[in-house]
């Protein structure tokens, strides 16, 4: 009997421990869409949105490389050993990205600047980091929730997700203010500064925590069935590979959207441009939060199945309204324009997309928990594989920013909205076990 309290204890701290995890992946992976407007205007990239947001898909495709990997590590370290282990290159990697302001300063390759490349290399060894933790959060919450709570811990930890990522473009569009050819990586040392802190010490204090793993995360694999074996799985890999995507893209394209004074963007003052872009992107993730937040507290009433379809039904609609905006229809929202909070007209198209984050918020949840019913101990191998279509994240992006170049942003998110399609059948039909 008194076993029982000191167990409920272990799980407690390891909830809570695996919800500020999913803040800290926010941060890093939400320094690339600001940090990549720097990038564009720098001589010898000249406003490419493609190459703009190549950080984002460096960052992503750390996890092709790593997801299947990560899975195997989190199998034979058991969790805490893993995170340390992500906190560590995660710590390298900002760093690296820090030296992008100090190497190759001057210099260029075929025209592009040399640090450019350094920063990418940070970019993937960021991604290397975050991969790693999100191997281990995601099928932690997952099984000490079991099939009532395990979506709703998710949405808890996406809560926390968000709300890291509705600070981030905030604070470096305000920091970096008007961007010019004149403003350099260094100008966000700051920021890097204090993620190599939040690294440092999450470290630290992690080292002390004790953490108890279900006994599916540490087991003997060589009898566990492939979760590639199950339809509802596959197909569920392949949402997930769309839908963060789909979630990367809408606010990314949005910054460069509301960024870009070329004429092509959404006709801000040069001045301010940036901070309200960033400020514009950061309202997208606190909707996610908001949602999030409202997701983790129904998430145990109302089935993940009902939920995906309902929010990408909505999202299609949102974005296809957003689509066929003129630029020319402002309305008035409150902003942060760098040196204090005012009102600022932007484009109603900005608003919509901004507005999809309270449809994207329960997204990653329900999918990941649509896929992995049933999986018993396949779940944490599956959970290698889910890491590895996170790639969708850098490729949709890009692919979408390339569609922007050769057309209008508003064109690119057609992009979108084919994602969210598929997204809904998988809710509809592909979830479905035969």
């Amino acid at each position: 009997m008194s076993k029982l309290p000191q167990r409920k204890g272990r799980n407690t701290v390891a909830i809570i421990t695996m919800i500020l995890l999913f803040g800290m992946i926010s941060f890093v992976t939400n320094l690339a869409a600001p940090v990549g407007n720097i990038w564009k205007h720098q001589p010898g990239i000249e406003g490419s949105n493609a190459l703009g947001i190549m950080g984002n898909m460096m960052n992503f495709l750390a996890y092709l490389f790593m997801g299947i990997p990560a899975g195997r590590i989190l199998n034979r370290r058991g969790s805490k050993k893993t995170i340390l282990i992500a906190i560590g290159v995660g710590f390298s990697g900002v760093f690296i990205q820090f030296l992008s302001g100090i190497i190759g300063v001057g210099s260029s390759i075929s025209e592009i600047p040399a640090n450019y490349f350094v920063y990418l290399a940070g970019a993937f060894v960021s991604g290397f980091s975050v991969c790693m933790l999100n191997t281990v959060v995601n099928p932690m919450l997952t099984l000490l929730g079991g099939e009532k709570r395990g979506n709703q811990y998710i949405q808890m930890g996406g809560t926390c997700n968000s709300l890291m990522g509705t600070v981030t473009p905030i604070l470096v569009g305000s920091l970096i203010g008007q961007i010019t050819k004149d403003t350099f990586i260094s100008d966000v040392n700051p920021v890097l500064y204090i993620a190599m802190g939040v690294f440092a010490t999450a470290f630290i204090i992690l080292s002390f925590i004790p953490l108890s793993d279900p006994e599916e995360i540490i087991a003997d694999t060589k009898d566990v069935v492939s979760p590639l074996k199950y339809r509802h799985f596959v197909f569920g890999a392949a949402a997930i590979f769309v839908y963060v995507g789909v979630e990367v893209g809408i606010p990314g394209t949005l910054n460069f959207f509301l960024s870009d004074v070329s004429g092509k963007g959404g006709g801000l003052d040069p001045k301010t441009a940036t901070a309200i872009a960033g400020f514009v992107e950061g309202t997208y993730w606190f909707m996610m939060f908001i949602g999030r937040l409202i997701g983790s507290m129904i998430s145990g009433k109302v089935s993940s199945r009902a939920q995906l379809t309902t929010v990408t039904l909505v999202a299609m609609a949102l974005v296809a309204c957003a689509i066929f905006s003129p630029v020319s229809s402002k309305i008035s929202m409150p902003v942060f324009t760098g040196s204090g909070f005012a009102m600022a007209k932007v484009p109603v198209s900005a608003l919509l997309l901004a507005c999809c984050g309270l449809c994207t918020c329960v997204m990653w949840g329900s999918i990941f928990d649509l896929a992995v019913r049933g999986l018993g101990k396949s779940t944490v191998l599956a959970s290698g594989i889910f890491m590895t279509m996170v790639v969708g994240g850098g490729i949709l992006p890009l692919v979408q920013n390339i569609l922007a170049d050769a057309t209008s942003y508003m064109t690119s998110y057609w992009v979108v909205i084919a994602g969210l399609a598929f997204i809904n059948w998988y809710a509809v039909r592909g979830s479905r076990p035969e």
